[in-house]
């Protein structure tokens, strides 16, 4: 049994997250459509690419916010705010989230949330997007659309809940979108008056910028939610799913190794070997040379210990 709230809350969640589902008795996976109506027309903006057009700059613009906002995702959503497998500062700490909370999957607590229940639920009825619990749509993308996964838990994330600047970007998450997605637009105008050679627009730069590069890097971040617990190797018995993948590594700058990573979840790198590239983690090493990131947790000697007894 499921509680429907008036509809014009759903309205004011688009805005307001904190306006949250937490008094209600939730059906699960029970979706709540106009709650997710933004989401569905982010993926249909992504069709104005047949009247703007395509040009080198556009190209060069969307490949670079899919990389620097990949890197946000899996370098602090994932390995930070979920794992905490480094330190850092405030200052760097939010500008990360920043940057993250531009990808438009929400805010920092609401990731780091659910992202630890996934790890201590893994593969069980109460894991948010298990394949094999809930079926590929569901652990790809619908999961996110129900109403039971709208509310953030701050109980699972008390360490972070403590920032009220992260607080304050989790409540109000479709705010740093927006601005980005105005950034663009506003680019994109002032190169068509100022370097025309580029043959770029606003339209334009926003089509490929901000909605065709968000909806490929959330596609590929789920990925792994839906892929990398079904296909793949598993060099570790975890007690799970989860898979090595080589090809969701490159397009994910290294999640792709997920049973490395499940074996030994509070490591910050995740692929284990030479051979198994992990672009989020060489970023992350760059990022301690220059001191902005610290206390890197390497991986455990165990986990090189079972790789000689096989």
């Amino acid at each position: 049994m499921s509680i429907s709230s008036p509809w014009y809350h759903n309205l004011i969640r688009w805005f307001d997250s904190s306006n949250s589902y937490r008094d209600q008795v939730i059906g699960h996976y029970g979706t709540e459509w106009l709650r997710a109506l933004p989401f569905g027309l982010v993926h249909l903006a992504c069709l104005g690419a047949f009247w703007v057009g395509f040009s080198p700059t556009a190209l060069a613009i969307a490949a670079a916010a899919y990389a620097v906002r990949m890197f946000a995702i899996t370098g602090f959503y994932h390995r930070y705010f979920s794992h905490r497998t480094f330190s850092t500062s405030r200052w760097a700490q939010f500008l990360f989230a920043l940057i993250g909370n531009s990808s438009l999957q929400r805010g920092p607590l609401w990731w780091a949330a659910h992202h630890r229940q996934h790890h201590r639920y893994a593969d069980q009825q109460t894991d948010p997007h298990s394949p094999h619990q809930h079926g590929f749509w569901c652990s790809h993308v619908l999961w996110i659309t129900s109403r039971q996964h709208f509310a953030t838990d701050l109980n699972a994330v008390q360490d972070l809940a403590r920032f009220p600047e992260l607080r304050l970007l989790n409540r109000f998450d479709f705010l740093v979108p927006s601005l980005f997605a105005a950034a663009l637009y506003t680019l994109g105008s002032t190169l068509e008056t100022h370097m025309p050679h580029l043959e770029t627009n606003g339209p334009q730069l926003l089509i490929w910028g901000f909605f065709i590069s968000t909806i490929a890097l959330f596609h590929a971040t789920c990925t792994i939610n839906s892929l990398a617990h079904q296909f793949g190797s598993r060099r570790y018995p975890t007690d799970e799913h989860s898979r090595n993948n080589g090809w969701l590594a490159l397009l994910t700058f290294g999640e792709g190794w997920h049973n490395n990573h499940h074996y030994c979840p509070g490591a910050c790198r995740q692929g284990f070997f030479w051979w198994e590239i992990d672009l989020t983690y060489y970023g992350l090493k760059a990022l301690s040379w220059l001191g902005i990131i610290w206390d890197l947790h390497p991986v455990p000697d165990r986990a090189y210990r079972h790789e000689q007894e096989r």
